[in-house]
């Protein structure tokens, strides 16, 4: 596959049906793994992130204007920028992180930007949704604002949190089709330099076909997450 990818096989080279698996495959490992490293990356510094931008706002914890609108303004320009473009626009930073502008950990970096990006606003909005009541509880109770971020805010938020890392992951499997269109590995790569650029039917079709799984996987990454939104929001586990 490195081989062919480097450009020794002619441009007009078909390849064989009984060696697709072994071309395909080893892409879909490369676009699952690229999607679990950038959600771990997004879980552990987007939930932090949004509870800052939440508490920094207007009648949050630690009120700040100034740094909120910052942050605010930062986290809105990273989730509103097309991902093709957030990429092309950040190829220095990526290389001077990485090394490269190819390959998983190339990839890695704008998918996490976007995806920060994304689930910072989602947490926000979770915890814009968590009764006040509950914090002014803690608050009476005499919680550090850690305390209160961790057991009033946070913990109240987790079904629509957990609804939120199941966008993210769907969102993320789709960038990573983007990101392998400029070299970066996986699923995109295969069907653009095999598929599009070497009219190879069957590549082609195998592509399909392996989208078509990953749309299955998005359905099932989807069911368990309305799953656990359920089983974590009280009314509806006590209707089971």
């Amino acid at each position: 596959m490195r081989a062919a990818a480097a450009g020794i096989l002619p441009t007009n080279t078909t390849v064989p049906l009984p060696d697709i698996p072994a071309l395909v495959l080893p892409a879909l490992g490369d676009t699952l793994t690229m999607v679990g490293i950038v959600m771990a990356i997004v879980i552990v510094v987007g939930i932090p992130l949004g509870a800052i931008v939440h508490n920094l706002a207007p009648g949050g914890l630690f009120e700040r204007p100034l740094p909120y609108s910052i942050l605010s303004w930062t986290v809105s320009i990273g989730r509103s920028l097309p991902f093709l473009i957030l990429m092309a626009s950040i190829v220095p930073f990526i290389r001077l992180l990485t090394g490269t502008n190819i390959g998983i950990a190339a990839a890695v970096v704008p998918m996490s930007i976007a995806g920060i990006a994304f689930f910072t606003r989602i947490v926000e909005n979770s915890l814009r949704s968590v009764p006040p009541s509950l914090v002014n509880v803690a608050k009476a109770s005499g919680a550090s604002p850690l305390q209160i971020i961790r057991t009033a805010q946070l913990s109240e938020a987790i079904p629509s949190i957990i609804g939120g890392i199941t966008i993210n992951t769907i969102a993320m499997i789709e960038y990573s089709a983007i990101a392998g269109t400029i070299g970066a590995g996986g699923i995109g790569y295969v069907a653009v330099t095999y598929g599009y650029q070497r009219f190879d039917h069957n590549v082609m079709i195998a592509t399909i076909v392996i989208l078509v799984a990953l749309v299955a996987l998005v359905s099932a990454v989807q069911l368990t997450g309305d799953r656990f939104v359920r089983l974590t929001t009280p009314h509806a586990r006590d209707r089971h």
